[in-house]
């Protein structure tokens, strides 16, 4: 399966009620605020944290490169009364008729295209989609590998309806050397009965923050700060970092 069309179907489906967490909305409403509107969610989903931005009146868009994943924003976005502006293109393709003062992804989706390449290809995409004026926020990661104890437990949840909901890593290969980890994941939904399931290969690409600068550089971005998730000068060897880019001087 193509890495952009992950989010689709049933995982589409079970996204919601299987998350782990959520995104902090103030973090990404400040910097909206900081950098300027008109904003770009890039990945936006289905509307995390998207949708309160939109709520708080802020001027902000969304891409996400799954259909399905927009057909649910567009649907919660109903519910609450919102006007949201979204966009189906990929990252790696990004071509929109407007620029904006600040782009942003909340979460490391950006570790979710495959390789350097992509990510280049995303991070010219983003250069030609900011004002001169504009500033990028890119989270990043590095994955740690998934426990031997927990391969083959997945993580479960029932649903309103009663379905039982469940997802969880079956198998994974992990590559320091292209910085990629490879999880294949077992997704099901058990509904009166009849089992749904659906395995698919998850990959997460990273960086370092030296390699990702070089790539910005290449895509004719610079780096403006290296931070933690406190807005704090990030360590050399932290394992989640976010850079703020603005388009080279």
């Amino acid at each position: 399966m193509d890495p952009a069309d992950f989010y689709t179907g049933i995982v589409a489906e079970l996204y919601a009620p299987l998350k782990s967490g959520y995104e902090d909305p103030e973090r990404y409403a400040r910097f909206v605020l900081d950098s300027g509107e008109p904003a770009l969610e890039l990945g936006c989903g289905d509307g995390d944290p998207l949708l309160v931005l939109r709520s708080l009146g802020l001027d902000v868009e969304g891409v996400d490169s799954s259909a399905d994943m927009l057909e649910r924003c567009r649907e919660l976005a109903a519910v609450q009364g919102l006007d949201v502006t979204l966009h189906h293109q990929r990252m790696e393709s990004l071509d929109l008729p407007h620029t904006y003062r600040s782009v942003y992804l909340a979460g490391p989706t950006f570790c979710l295209l495959p390789d350097d390449d992509t990510a280049l290809a995303a991070l010219r995409g983003i250069r030609s989609h900011l004002t001169d004026d504009g500033t990028a926020l890119v989270p990043l990661f590095v994955p740690s590998p998934t426990s031997p104890d927990a391969v083959g437990v997945p993580r479960e949840t029932t649903r309103e309806d009663g379905a039982v909901l469940r997802v969880g890593v079956v198998a994974e290969e992990r590559d320091e050397h292209t910085r990629t980890q490879r999880s294949a994941l077992r997704y099901e939904r058990v509904l009166d009965g009849a089992s749904t399931v659906e395995e698919r290969l998850w990959t997460i690409h990273w960086y370092t923050q030296d390699g990702f600068r070089a790539l910005a550089t290449a895509a004719g971005l610079e780096t403006v700060a290296v931070q933690d998730e406190d807005g704090h000068h990030a360590a050399a060897d932290a394992d989640e970092f976010t850079f703020l880019l603005r388009p080279a001087r």
